[in-house]
């Protein structure tokens, strides 16, 4: 049984290099974040999509251009303004007057990875025309189905300030993301290292000059071997307790629902590969959770009177549940 076991264990020294690669080529670019890069890596292999929430200038947008760049991905960016419609977004169909017949124009959102910039500053209506794409990775135009590609992810940013003239996303929209990532300011001697990099010009690099590490293919047979990563059932039983433990605290409102739950699992098997292991540990899963779940509780009146946030909760629930042994 043992040798049965073992045989069917993922070989994961081939893609061992290359993720290491991905990450030094990231680090050679992005200064710090590390903690934020390992999580959208996560979200793009366990076949997710990102919220990330940053100040103007931590680098969002750079970040994603860049992992699209190494990943061979596709990439696209719209700007998410008040006076965006939902075509704007999809597309449209147009008649050619030559052929005499309608063709589908593909909008942004058709590419790998979809960066929606500020997402929170569109309409309600232009939000909601990401719904069906990211649940379901198509679209559909005029009552014709319009599929994406295999590794379709989006990456939508929003800015923690100035929320005048912004449009707060639902809950049932931001349920659609497994995680929601937080990228703050550097520290200070990350500080000095961006500096330095701008001062000396030897150390900047040009996105145009990167060159991929994955293919799409390794990504894709990545995300195979996520299938064989194994997971102890005293673990499933683990992050199910996390997910009860928001349902029950008296400091959240509206608590998870099994769709958290399924992208725990996925998510911790994912940072477990990334990490070089075919095996989840509680850790993996103490790592994740709080990206999985801050965006998807609501707290009570009472809980943000005394100046809590979601994640000083999450962190607080995780606490609170028994380690399996």
């Amino acid at each position: 049984m043992q040798e049965e076991t073992a045989t069917n264990r993922p070989d994961l020294s081939l893609f061992a290099e290359k993720i290491q690669q991905l990450r030094e080529h990231i680090g050679q670019v992005i200064v710090g974040q590390q903690n934020a890069v390992e999580l959208i890596l996560t979200a793009i292999l366990a076949d997710g999509h990102v919220l990330i929430e940053g100040v103007p200038g931590v680098a969002k947008t750079l970040l994603a251009k860049l992992i699209a760049r190494l990943i061979d991905a596709r990439f696209s960016r719209v700007q998410f303004t008040p006076d965006l419609m939902p075509s704007d977004v999809l597309g449209t169909t147009v008649f050619n007057m030559q052929t005499q017949q309608f063709v589908f124009h593909a909008g942004p959102v058709f590419a790998d990875i979809v960066l929606v910039d500020e997402i929170n500053r569109a309409p309600a209506k232009t939000q909601a025309a990401l719904f069906e794409v990211m649940e379901e990775r198509q679209a559909t135009v005029d009552g014709q189905r319009h599929p994406m590609g295999p590794l379709y992810t989006i990456l939508a940013t929003q800015n923690p300030v100035e929320q005048e003239g912004t449009y707060k996303l639902p809950e049932a929209q931001l349920d659609r993301f497994m995680m929601k990532i937080n990228m703050g300011y550097p520290s200070l001697d990350d500080e000095v290292e961006i500096l330095n990099r701008h001062l000396n010009s030897s150390f900047n690099v040009s996105l145009d000059s990167v060159e991929a590490i994955l293919t799409q293919e390794d990504l894709l047979a990545l995300r195979k071997t996520l299938t064989q990563v194994y997971v102890e059932p005293s673990l499933l039983r683990y992050i199910a307790q996390i997910i009860e433990q928001t349902r029950q605290s008296k400091s959240i409102f509206l608590g998870a629902s099994p769709r958290a739950s399924v992208a725990i699992m996925q998510a911790s098997r994912a940072y477990a590969l990334l990490q070089g292991r075919d095996f989840v540990s509680p850790d993996d899963i103490k790592q994740v959770a709080p990206a999985v779940l801050c965006h998807r509780i609501i707290l009570t009146a009472e809980a943000e009177m005394e100046e809590l946030t979601p994640q000083r909760v999450v962190l607080q629930l995780i606490e609170k549940v028994e380690v399996p042994k």
